[in-house]
């Protein structure tokens, strides 16, 4: 009878394990099924103004004091064309074609152009996916000069859960500079690439964890290789540095500072962690003002120097071979450069970058022009040519900021980057 029981023991436990292991398997397959169905064409507009709400999310609230913003009147904005290595795009087609759902351009300082479409009103929020890495770069950059760490320091040190995988020996610089050598695949459209499991594993548990399930792949600092883990480890560090949660630093020092108008809706997983690399829904307006710091060296609408200068000035001039931009007038060749968390375009003018997420969200800083253009889309064929049009794209924001300030309206010429200096100059921030 003795044995009857454990017989019976034994299989009730099987079952139990069973049933287990088939339930988070339905749980992960349900996750996957509504990641998908966020990117159908025909409900894309919709979600990217409503993932806060289809997805677990908390606010982030902003300050009552608001920094207005007043339209210029002022016609001619954009040209009528603009040449697309050898082929001429219309701007207006341009501009369609993506599905842009807001833009706005700012002019020596002045909003000369703001637009909505595809359904969205200024009052919208909208999904800025990876444009949030960029928001996580000033903070980055706000920490060091507060002394919460060094760029040289191991993410380790801050990060002890990240012992023993791949970030070990892995530097807080290398990772902001999407070095850090991780096995990662960003291919939103193949639903076994790390970029999907992490998006389940937000879903259903925690992005923590998943971090630290992370194995390298090649030597840290030896290439650019993008892998949106990186920044949920920056943000990994930020708490662990500060002893501040993630959604309070970002209040403290870049939410209460830019006059914004209305609250962040912070996607989160399911330890109420927010998702650092990709989960900041905000309006247009606050987008722009966000921008703003960027293209005013840091400084906010009052005055007050909120981002570190020297921080601004490097954060879109790459120091390293492996970071460099590329361009021989062969689009097929073309490469983007990076830094901070920034991209540069393939023949930058000046020193001129972008803040970039999928499915067509910029921020474009082109302080030679004194130009900053900010747009949301929900552009639905990204999976198929979303590298192309963020060129085409970054092709068509330099075309409009010399629209603006023609090379003739320069007062000063801007040499190339050199990057024996931008090298000398990274080397001694932050140490």
């Amino acid at each position: 009878m003795q044995m009857w029981k454990k017989i019976v023991l034994s299989i009730v436990l099987i079952a139990i394990a069973a049933t287990a292991f088939f339930w988070s398997q339905i749980i992960e397959l349900n996750a996957l099924r509504k990641y998908v169905s966020t990117f159908a064409p025909e409900n894309i507009d919709r979600n990217f103004r409503e993932l806060y709400i289809k997805y677990p999310a908390i606010d982030i609230k902003a300050t009552d004091d608001v920094y207005p913003l007043k339209l210029k009147s002022t016609e001619n904005v954009f040209p009528e064309s603009f040449d697309h290595y050898g082929e001429q795009i219309n701007t207006n087609s341009f501009i369609t074609r993506t599905h842009t759902t807001g833009i706005m351009v700012m002019h020596k300082g002045e909003l000369i152009y703001e637009m909505y479409d595809r359904g969205n009103t200024a009052e919208d929020y909208v999904l800025m996916a990876s444009v949030s890495k960029s928001m996580l770069s000033m903070l980055v950059g706000i920490a060091v000069e507060q002394g919460h760490f060094k760029l040289e320091e191991p993410v380790t040190k801050y990060v002890p859960l990240l012992k023993n995988t791949g970030y070990d020996n892995v530097s807080i610089k290398d990772t902001l500079e999407m070095s850090t050598g991780i096995r990662w695949s960003e291919e939103y459209a193949n639903l076994d690439s790390e970029i999907v499991r992490s998006l389940v594993a937000m879903s259903i548990g925690s992005l923590d964890l998943f971090a630290a399930t992370s194995i390298n792949d090649h030597a840290p600092g030896s290439k650019m290789h993008y892998a949106s883990i990186n920044t949920h480890v920056l943000g990994m560090v930020i708490r662990g540095a500060t002893g501040l949660s993630y959604e309070q630093y970002f209040h403290d020092n870049l939410w209460s500072k830019i006059g914004a108008e209305s609250e962040v809706k912070m996607l989160i997983d399911s330890d109420n962690q927010p998702q650092v690399y990709g989960g900041v829904n905000i309006r247009l307006r606050d987008m722009y003002r966000f921008g703003k710091l960027y293209l005013d060296q840091g400084r906010n609408y009052l005055g007050e120097q909120v981002i570190p200068e020297k921080w601004v000035e490097v954060s879109g001039i790459p120091d390293a071979p492996h970071l460099m931009p590329m361009d021989n007038n062969v689009i097929e060749n073309i490469r983007f450069g990076y830094k901070y968390h920034w991209w540069v375009p393939p023949s930058p003018d000046g020193n001129d970058y972008a803040a970039i997420g999928i499915f067509g969200q910029f921020i474009y800083i082109n302080p030679k022009r004194e130009v900053m253009i900010v747009k949301t889309s929900a552009y639905p064929d990204y999976f198929t040519n979303g590298g192309y049009m963020n060129l085409e794209s970054l092709v068509a924001f330099q075309a409009i900021a010399k629209h603006l300030t023609p090379d003739s309206d320069l007062s000063t010429s801007v040499d190339p980057i050199d990057i024996t200096e931008q090298q000398t100059k990274i080397t001694a921030h932050g140490k």
